[in-house]
């Protein structure tokens, strides 16, 4: 059939668009036209060649992704100090080629009568012997080969492939969750922020192929529908028209809108006659319609030409039962703290059971839910601690892992997007003295305890609804130190947008506050696991979210936390 042909095709369409050069008139522009060609293969290879030796997943932690804003700066500066080598070996160039020039006419005028002079005839044999020979060498001379050795240092850290896609499926992430629609982000409009962070038509088009290459029609509709609005707009592309109605037409009969699928394949046709699918696609979609008509006895109406919007076309249903509620959370809407409830919760001052560390200083203790309990702990961490502990976790920060829910093994997945890193007590005085501020404000032994685990969330960073207790014995820990019994989860920074922990079960929406701290037990005092802790960490939006946790397990707290006598104690 026409249209599975098309799919094979279009799939295979690249991102570059040729063109061609002017011949270059004049010795230096062939010079000049011949090095800028070299010099920009060699940075073609050094950038396929960073794509075969890097591994993916920079994009999930916004720490590492700040080096290479400074990787960058240093590749510009040295970009730069190329560009003023070559021009400064170009006026050279051109200097020779000047006064050669003049001496040539003189010289070709009357040759017999110009080398009757001794002097003129030793010239003659001097620069064609010694000055031509060192002009050759100036010209061989490539000024670009210290950029290309700074760029195979450098290169090896650059992302890849994969980086750019998982940053794009971020952006689509954070569009559904927050609801904003694609020209919000391509003009850098985000709740509460605008800035100069724009998309272009071949960046918004890039996004739409993105989506369209994952067979997620839904979102390539937004962003292709938006790299059209764009370039009707009159904004400048390198993209054509026929391309982004190509996948734009395709991507809407996918999303099962006939009418709308004929009317942008029409206008496909209409700029590009002899477009090798578009008229047999038309055709096809003619008849489907035309079928579906007749079954239904209904008559034909033209789709409108107006702008697709967000909300025109459903999104997909997928894996997650809770998506809806999870993502207004998210954005502070469905939170079922009413103020009658409101009014329950308090806030003290905590010494834990009159611990002696905490007689003098108690820590301030709020509440944040009643059931089930979760309070928030002020003042926990210092900021000189919280960048002690970023700095022993930034070297160790890895892809984060979840357990395959059928084997058991860990693995990496899209609905965990983070990286992490593990401390022991160790490792610096910092970390004992937090394991055992930990272990003095909840009154739960940590020998037991996991070590801390540092967090930082990347562009559009998450992790969506799970448990933090086990309820398979895949974990080895379990058999000696027992399930997860508690988790205290520390805030190392504030977020501008986005980034809060969300309970859909019973509706509680928790922001981070920096140096701050929240706690909730995860097993009842029987040790059934408690399945309203369910939460999530929702997509940061604008920011850089650090957290770290630790995790206690149930083994040594039999006295600190007896067990209870029913299911639900």
């Amino acid at each position: 059939m026409v249209v599975n042909n098309w799919v094979q095709q279009v799939s295979l369409k690249g991102n570059v668009i040729g063109y061609q050069t002017p011949r270059a008139c004049g010795t230096e522009k062939v010079i000049e036209e011949d090095r800028m060609r070299k010099f920009l293969s060699l940075i073609l290879v050094a950038l396929l060649c960073c794509c075969w030796t890097t591994q993916a997943e920079i994009f999930t932690s916004i720490s590492q992704m700040t080096d290479l804003i400074y990787t960058e700066k240093e590749l510009v500066q040295s970009l730069r100090e190329y560009i003023k080598a070559e021009e400064s070996k170009l006026a050279t160039v051109k200097s020779w080629a000047n006064k050669l020039d003049a001496l040539t006419r003189v010289s070709t005028s009357d040759p017999e009568g110009y080398l009757a002079h001794p002097v003129n005839a030793y010239k003659l044999m001097k620069r064609l012997n010694t000055e031509w020979s060192e002009l050759e060498t100036l010209v061989l001379q490539n000024p670009s080969d210290g950029f290309i050795s700074n760029m195979s240092i450098h290169r090896q850290f650059f992302p890849d492939e994969e980086d750019q896609t998982g940053a794009a499926r971020a952006l689509m992430r954070l569009q559904d969750t927050y609801q904003l629609d694609s020209e919000a982000f391509s003009k850098g409009k985000l709740p509460g922020i605008h800035s100069n962070a724009i998309l272009t038509v071949d960046d918004c088009f890039d996004m739409g192929k993105t989506a369209y290459n994952d067979a997620d029609y839904y979102h390539a509709v937004l962003w292709l529908q938006q790299a059209l609005k764009q370039l009707d707009g009159g904004e400048e592309t390198e993209v054509s028209k026929a391309d982004i109605l190509d996948y734009l037409s395709y991507s809407v009969y996918q999303m099962g809108d006939l009418p709308r699928a004929i009317e942008l394949t029409r206008r496909l046709v209409a700029i590009d006659p002899s477009h090798q699918r578009a008229g047999g696609n038309l055709r096809y979609f003619e008849r489907l319609l035309s079928k579906q008509l007749n079954e239904l006895k209904q008559e034909y109406e033209p789709a409108s030409e107006e702008p697709i919007q967000l909300g025109t076309y459903r999104r997909p249903k997928d894996h997650l039962p809770e998506r809806e509620a999870y993502e207004a959370l998210c954005r502070g809407e469905g939170i079922q703290m009413h103020e009658a409830r409101r009014s329950r919760l308090s806030c003290r001052y905590q010494d834990g059971n009159r611990n002696p560390r905490l007689l003098l200083r108690p820590i301030k203790e709020e509440d944040e839910w009643d059931s089930p309990h979760i309070v928030r702990y002020l003042d926990v961490l210092s900021h000189m601690e919280i960048e002690k502990i970023k700095e022993l976790a930034k070297p160790r920060l890895a892809r984060a892992t979840v357990r395959d829910p059928k084997t058991g093994v860990l693995t990496t997945a899209n609905y965990r997007v983070s990286k992490s890193a593990w401390l022991e007590g160790e490792d610096d005085p910092v970390i004992e003295r937090v394991n055992q501020r930990i272990q003095d404000i909840t009154g739960l032994t940590v020998d037991t305890a996991e070590l801390l685990q540092v967090a930082n969330y990347g562009v559009g960073g998450q992790y969506e609804p799970h448990y933090d207790f086990s309820r398979r014995p895949f974990d080895s820990n379990l058999k000696s130190d027992g399930n997860r019994l508690a988790t205290f989860l520390n805030y190392m920074s504030d977020v501008e947008a986005g980034g809060a922990t969300v309970f859909p079960d019973f509706g509680a929406a928790i922001w981070p506050r920096k140096g701050t701290a929240v706690f909730w037990y995860n097993l009842f005092k029987s040790g059934e696991g408690d399945y309203r802790t369910r939460h999530a960490a929702c997509p940061v939006l604008v920011g850089s979210k650090w957290v770290s946790n630790k995790w206690i397990h149930e083994r040594g707290q039999e006295f600190r936390r007896p067990c209870g006598l029913t299911e639900v104690d």
